[in-house]
């Protein structure tokens, strides 16, 4: 039995998604595939479009033998902070020999060492990156011009310039810092960028996936790019039926107006009273939220109208809407950067959170039972062998599924949930 990790979102589950799971069995001959998949919450600072559940079925219809849930505090977090946390989780697990991620230039080589320098921060780069960030360049800058530098070779400011290719040397950095026997390999990301907003034949990007949801009823006003008012359902499932697996149509319509569309924007109150009855002090104990951001939020509270809207009204030159994003939902959440500074200097993790399985692939649950260092959590009432901080991390997850699932009846007008009560996927 050889199993691959695969570290995702599908942010919604698309043709993409499956090319990535057959290649990767493919190339590292795995048998198994174990995915970590962000929660109700992704990377980009924002809800994911569908719950974790949905997505995760889709995934284990794809092929996946078993979807674990990566904690909020990692899920939510910078490139670095969400590659340390999905590779110490995969690695925890103990029976992950191999890990396949997608990227733009399909060159591990290059990537490996440019891994290595970050990982090992030699005098030289913290030399050039002072001198970058003095200059007045933003870190990612700074960084491409310094990496540049030392391997004297122009091309990698191209290479730490595409988000697959950024995420897949944090991967390969986290690997060497926890010493991980799991061997890497990369797949050239197919037909369409990952910033796409437009779809294309047969490989399009969860972006134009999402925007093309969009238009089947969001709290937002969105021009469609094709020019055209709107787009009734039927329409959207038609344009679907060449962007995701047949095995996921029936799930997307079967769950629409009862389970998803979900939109940054439906969390506009519930991030308006938490920025009003917080002080700048106090916004500056959360996750990414520097001194210069909780005084700018303050200083622009009045001029709040909607979620969106606001990330733009504090975006700078020096703050990124991405930045701005995961910051503002790191309050709505309640993440603080003290929470994750404990998890780190303890375990990182303290469970492995099953959100479902293909019963055909039982055996693998049986072997990281065996093997793994974490408590298989399959039930959120067995907590018995889960540290304190442990516990501590998993209530921040389970706030973020009950606030998610809160928004989701609200809007579609369903029966509440909660986390207590979801049961884990067999497919």
């Amino acid at each position: 039995m050889k199993t691959v990790g695969l570290i995702t979102e599908y942010n919604p589950f698309h043709n993409g998604h499956l090319y990535h799971i057959e290649q990767a069995k493919k190339i590292t001959g795995a048998t198994h595939v174990i995915v970590v998949m962000s929660g109700d919450f992704v990377q980009r600072g924002a809800p994911a479009i569908m719950p974790k559940h949905l997505r995760a079925e889709m995934a284990l219809r794809c092929g996946a033998s078993a979807v674990f849930e990566l904690p909020v505090c990692y899920a939510t977090g910078s490139a670095e902070r969400f590659a340390m946390g999905a590779v110490s989780l995969l690695d925890s697990l103990g029976v992950v020999d191999a890990i396949c991620f997608g990227s733009e230039c399909n060159n591990l080589e290059d990537m490996q060492k440019i891994a290595e320098i970050l990982a090992s921060e030699p005098k030289e780069y913290k030399t050039v990156l002072k001198e970058g960030l003095r200059a007045g360049h933003s870190f990612p800058t700074a960084r491409q011009e310094a990496i540049s530098r030392l391997m004297k070779r122009e091309d990698c400011s191209v290479i730490l310039g595409d988000p697959n290719n950024i995420l897949g040397i944090e991967y390969l950095k986290a690997l060497l810092m926890f010493n991980s026997s799991i061997v890497p390999y990369t797949i050239k990301r197919r037909e369409s960028n990952y910033h796409d907003d437009t779809l294309h034949k047969t490989f399009s990007s969860a972006t134009a996936i999402r925007n093309l949801l969009a238009y089947s009823g969001s709290a937002m006003h969105i021009e469609h790019p094709l020019g055209l008012d709107a787009m009734e359902f039927g329409s959207i499932l038609g344009e679907l039926e060449y962007q995701v697996p047949k095995s996921c149509l029936e799930l997307l319509k079967d769950n629409y107006h009862l389970h998803y569309p979900v939109y940054q924007d439906d969390f506009s109150l519930l991030l308006k009273y938490r920025l009003l009855s917080k002080s700048t002090r106090g916004l500056c104990k959360y996750m990414d939220v520097s001194e210069e951001l909780a005084r700018r939020i303050k200083k622009n509270q009045n001029y709040f109208l909607s979620y969106t809207q606001f990330c733009e009204q504090l975006k700078t030159k020096e703050l990124t809407y991405t930045r701005i994003n995961r910051a503002l939902l790191h309050i709505l959440l309640g993440i603080k950067e003290s929470d994750y500074k404990m998890y780190q200097k303890e375990n990182m993790h303290y469970y492995a959170h099953l959100l479902g399985f293909r019963k055909d692939s039982q055996k693998i649950l049986t072997a990281i039972h065996k093997k793994s260092t974490l408590p298989l959590l399959t039930k959120l009432t067995n907590t018995d062998e889960i540290a304190s901080t442990g516990l501590h991390m998993l209530k921040r997850d389970i706030f973020a599924a009950d606030l998610y699932e809160s928004v989701v009846t609200e809007r579609y007008k369903t029966t509440f949930e909660n986390e207590y009560t979801k049961q884990v996927i067999r497919v």
